[in-house]
């Protein structure tokens, strides 16, 4: 068989799969009449939010497929459009899964642990699978048609778009009714999480799907693409065929090794389900790095085996990066407890000893991101980078799974919560949920670092694409791409692409702020207007908090979109390609380092609190537990919405640079 054919064959074995899984998914039990209620509620507000996202990016999509169609030829514009497209139905997929399965876990958490691991899970195994073989199969068949990696790489640019937008849209939609539920209903009214007397409660679950589903998923499908292609464009140079080959049977690789994988993950009655989601990343990781051994040195021989190495390099970075984001977030670890032992003194000094985590964190990173760079390229040259990239990447099936099962987890103990189940029902949601946190944070972690690692092979290969621009020919030493830092361009587009980050998290912070007062205004008021809501006897309008949340990310979510795509044309075209490439750098150096920030601190803060509800500290109800609610109210745009929106971000300006390399003048 053609080695050419596997990726796209991987792609539709992960498609088949995936819809495997649905099916196993909506043949369970979705409990009593409360429970499909409220899971067709949390439905209906997530499609509702979906829908009405792509319709406003529809003109947008238009518009660059138009230019881009016109400047440079059909095979652009339509790998654009592929990319976007794609990248939208890995949302719809994964988001009509991960919401369909919430009230079936609660109802299988009625009867045992591992079955609602198990229910929850394979929902998540839709979104993870998806992603990758959308992503797989997308690329492969446009390299089968087009045979160029240079004419497919806008591919990337239109996942990277749907990307930035669904990041930020996801995460302003999710934190606005996160805010409005806690600040009102839990701190004002002090009635407890999930309770269904709170008017934001739906949008809050919704909202767990939008961001840490469809965000998530939007996110890492770009990175597996943009990865994919960029190392096929550096491989393409060095190796001929082989070297563009390879990125995608190393992915294929990926694909099988997560799918046997997720039929290690289960669990005893007894048993912790962190341990079996542990099990499957580490299997995916242990397959994966056996069938990369054999294909470098099947395809590259002797130099196979520095290849290998460097594809290892990456899949080291996977698990370093989950080690150090847990033992930075993690209630059971001493920084998380430090934040809540600070919370004794007020809610300033929790702020405080938040930030100092964050910043703190992101120390061991970026060491570990430079090492693995470092023996990428000393054992494969610049191949080796692009490679460590796709080798993080590859396993991006099984940690989309476990990342979106997360929510999965979350909105089931609020059905249980919502629809007055037993004590034990919600014992075993909360022991899912528990672990859910823990996994989202490992894989913010995860996609931080993959999109660092993207970010820099993107780059490479922009500087591949400059040596082969006829007309930057003078910019060029010895056939590269040579960048002086003590030229004044330089060092300008230096500091533009170190601002942009900043002025993103600005932006995204003061949309969940406005977003927020809307609906603290709005859960206010129904309280207050709408007779019997606190005594149970009278219906919030749900409704109303869903359309906030959605208006909202749609309006506020444009500018930074902007913002992410016209500078990197601005600089390069007006200041040329040594500034463009000073804007990557300095756009990667801040845009990293304030995701590894932001994160870790939000995600230390909401840890802190939860702590602090085991009944540390005297436990909930206390000032102690009132400033830590603050702190997790801080960190909640931190951790899912300013945060999450830096990874998109560089990779948009990676892959809008990528695509005009060639059209630049000086």
């Amino acid at each position: 068989m053609d080695l050419l054919y596997i990726a796209p064959l991987a792609g539709i074995v992960a498609l088949l799969f995936a819809a495997y899984f649905m099916n196993s998914v909506l043949s369970e039990s979705s409990g009593n009449e409360r429970m499909k209620e409220l899971s067709q509620a949390i439905f209906e507000g997530a499609m509702a939010y979906l829908n009405r996202q792509y319709k406003t990016l529809i003109p947008f999509t238009v518009i660059i497929f138009a230019v881009l169609f016109f400047v440079d030829g059909y095979k652009l514009a339509i790998s654009f459009l592929v990319g976007a497209v794609f990248s939208a139905v890995a949302g719809y997929v994964g988001m009509t899964s991960t919401t369909k399965a919430n009230a079936r876990t609660t109802e299988a958490a009625r009867h045992s642990l591992n079955k609602a691991l198990s229910v929850s899970f394979r929902a998540g195994a839709v979104m993870g699978l998806s992603v990758v073989g959308l992503g797989l199969l997308g690329v492969s068949v446009l390299y089968i048609i087009f045979g160029d990696p240079v004419v497919i790489n806008s591919f990337a640019f239109g996942a990277s778009a749907i990307a930035f937008f669904a990041r930020i849209g996801g995460g302003i939609f999710t934190k606005a009714a996160d805010v409005g539920a806690d600040l009102v209903g839990k701190v004002e009214a002090g009635i407890p999480e999930d309770d269904p007397r709170n008017p934001a409660v739906i949008a809050d679950n919704v909202g767990d799907n939008v961001g840490d589903t469809a965000g998530m998923g939007a996110d890492l499908f770009e990175s597996y693409g943009a990865t994919a292609i960029a190392a096929m464009l550096i491989g393409n140079t060095l190796y001929g065929v082989n070297g563009v080959l390879f990125p995608l049977l190393i992915g294929a690789a990926g694909i099988f090794g997560a799918i046997v994988s997720i039929f290690l993950v289960r669990t005893g009655e007894d048993g912790d389900p962190q341990a079996a989601l542990n099990r499957g990343l580490w299997s995916t990781n242990f397959l994966t790095a056996i069938m990369a051994y054999v294909l470098s040195t099947m395809i590259f021989g002797d130099k196979g085996f520095g290849i290998f190495i460097a594809i290892v390099a990456g899949l080291v970075v996977n698990v370093l990066v989950g080690m150090i984001t847990e033992y930075y977030t993690s209630s059971a670890k001493a920084p998380t407890q430090h934040i809540a032992d600070a919370c004794q003194t007020g809610a300033a000094t929790n702020i405080i000893a938040g930030i100092a985590t964050g910043l703190r964190s992101t120390g061991l990173p970026m060491i570990v991101f430079s090492a693995a760079i470092w023996v990428a390229f000393n054992q494969a040259g610049i191949y080796g980078i692009a490679m460590a990239a796709m080798g993080m990447l590859c396993t991006a099936g099984m940690v989309v799974a476990v990342d979106s099962f997360g929510p999965v987890a979350d909105n089931a103990g609020g059905i249980a919560e919502m629809a007055e189940l037993g004590p034990e029902v919600r014992k075993t949601t909360d022991k899912l949920d528990a672990v859910g946190n823990t996994t989202a944070a490992i894989a913010k972690g995860f996609a931080i670092g993959s999109a660092a690692l993207t970010a820099l092979a993107l780059f490479t290969a922009f500087g591949e694409e400059v040596a082969k621009n006829p007309k930057l020919s003078g910019l060029l030493v010895n056939g590269h791409l040579v960048i002086n830092l003590t030229e004044p361009t330089v060092i300008i587009g230096l500091f533009l692409g170190a601002t942009l980050p900043f002025l993103v998290c600005a932006m995204t912070m003061e949309a969940v702020g406005k977003a927020a007062f809307e609906m603290i205004e709005e859960v206010r008021r129904q309280f207050r207007e709408i007779p019997g809501i606190m005594e149970g006897t009278g219906r919030p309008d749900y409704a109303a908090c869903v359309d906030i949340s959605t208006k909202a990310a749609l309006r506020e979510m444009l500018l930074p979109g902007v913002f992410a795509v016209g500078m990197p044309l601005v600089v390069g075209f007006l200041m040329g390609a040594k500034a463009l490439a000073g804007f990557l750098a300095g756009a990667t150096a801040t845009g990293v380092l304030l995701a590894l920030f932001m994160s870790n601190a939000g995600g230390a803060w909401d840890n802190a609190k939860k702590y602090i509800e085991t009944g540390k500290y005297g436990g909930k109800g206390t000032p102690a537990h009132a400033a830590a609610v603050i702190g997790d109210t801080v960190g909640d745009p931190f951790k899912d919405t300013s945060g999450p929106a830096m990874n998109p971000l560089i990779k948009v300006a990676g892959t809008i640079s990528l695509i005009i390399a060639p059209l630049l003048l000086s």
